[in-house]
């Protein structure tokens, strides 16, 4: 399933971050539903735009609830979200677009590749020569060119979920939300993946929020990981990673990289101890 705001022109990188319009903001926004169990407590959350932010914590903490009230999928009880300083459902007043990418890739099984990824394209309206040009630009993006008229079921996991990206991008997204794509694929897909959508992620100028579970892939990917907590879900920590750009494998066994992963590490166990209690 592709979120899409109403078509605008895409977006790019601001000049100067203290100028630019924070990309996601979330006040004071928490959740609780009608059995009244509280997935979040108030959060508050800053994304700047350019930004790849990593939501981590464990099972339970709200990260996928947070993301999907970010994508106006799921109301706040109250408090307030904005995305260039617009509620998501006036996203077209800010002239910006966002895509959801889910755990797994939802395609449908009896339709090509092509056509799987035009989807979003048909029900906004979008036909023809543009249509098809988005397409192909769209599949050559995540190295799908040749598979456009494959079925899904003749495509590897870590093939369908590069799809399902495909059909992210396919609406030229500022902003992308990805609630833990990889996480049902082996290690090797992963790492590929993780490396492909960093280079998705600067050649097309985006800001992404992405959930994970794993702290390796969270240092790997991020710009900053925002470390959340469960029963009731909050934010409680934040980790820069303040490293440069591209990263390659090499970059995972560095002493840097263990620095980091030590630190969330910690972070996480202290969350997870603290929710036993």
């Amino acid at each position: 399933m592709i979120i899409e705001a109403l078509p605008a022109a895409a977006g790019g990188m601001a000049a100067s971050a203290a100028e630019a319009v924070p990309a996601v903001e979330v006040l004071s926004a928490h959740k609780t539903y009608p059995n009244g169990t509280v997935a979040l407590q108030p959060v508050d959350l800053t994304v700047r735009e350019g930004e790849f932010v990593t939501l981590l914590g464990p099972s339970g903490c709200g990260k996928s609830t947070l993301l999907k009230m970010i994508a106006g999928l799921l109301e706040p009880s109250d408090g307030r979200l904005l995305l260039w300083r617009k509620p998501v459902q006036a996203l077209q007043e800010a002239q910006r677009k966002l895509a959801f990418v889910f755990q797994s890739p939802t395609l449908m099984p009896w339709a090509s590749v092509a056509t799987n990824v035009r989807l979003p394209l048909d029900l906004a309206g979008i036909t023809g020569a543009e249509a098809d040009a988005r397409v192909s630009n769209a599949l050559a993006l995540v190295g799908l060119g040749k598979f456009a008229g494959q079925l899904p079921r003749a495509l590897s996991g870590g093939m369908q979920m590069r799809v399902s990206i495909a059909r992210s991008l396919v609406v030229q997204p500022d902003l992308l939300l990805m609630d833990e794509p990889f996480g049902a694929l082996d290690e090797i897909t992963r790492h590929k993946l993780d490396a492909e959508l960093l280079q998705l992620w600067q050649q097309q100028k985006l800001t992404v929020i992405f959930v994970t579970h794993s702290i390796h892939e969270a240092v790997f990917l991020s710009t900053r990981v925002v470390m959340m907590a469960a029963r009731p879900g909050r934010i409680v920590d934040e980790v820069i990673i303040d490293e440069p750009y591209p990263r390659t494998p090499d970059f995972m066994v560095t002493p840097r990289f263990a620095q980091y992963a030590k630190q969330l590490q910690d972070s996480l166990l202290r969350v997870s101890e603290e929710a036993d209690t």
